[in-house]
């Protein structure tokens, strides 16, 4: 099994290496990211009074163990799909969660996210929480 890694994982991951080593060693060589989610973790590293200390950890640590899928025409059109389904069955999912699920559906991996509740209603999406024992 592969793994989309959803912001809230990489995030804690990057903070705290050693709380997730052991999944990034299991799962080693089977670990995605989409350019969604690494947008987000610019953000992040930004919005720091001393961004270089996390710009530093995503080239040097993340994105040595972490492949980057871009969000491309497919995933658009998975995105457009889903968000209409979703919308008639009076569903809302915040955009850049769909976008992030949109991925994982595209490129058939498990999405390992915190933030399950977002992601629940979006059929065929497989999900784990790495963060919850």
């Amino acid at each position: 099994m592969s793994f989309l890694l959803d912001t809230n994982i990489l995030s804690v991951h990057l903070r705290l290496p050693s709380g997730l080593a052991h999944r990034f060693f299991q799962y080693s060589g089977r670990l995605s990211t989409t350019s969604v989610v690494l947008g987000e973790l610019f953000v992040w590293a930004y919005n720091r009074p001393d961004p270089s200390i996390v710009l530093k950890a995503i080239d040097e640590l993340l994105l040595q163990e972490v492949s980057v899928l871009d969000f491309d025409r497919d995933c658009a059109n998975v995105f457009g799909r889903i968000r209409i389904e979703l919308r008639r069955r009076g569903i809302d999912v915040p955009s850049v969660d769909l976008m992030i699920a949109s991925a994982a559906l595209v490129y058939d991996l498990t999405l390992v996210t915190h933030n399950t509740a977002d992601f629940r209603n979006i059929p065929g999406l497989r999900l784990e929480d790495w963060l919850t024992p």
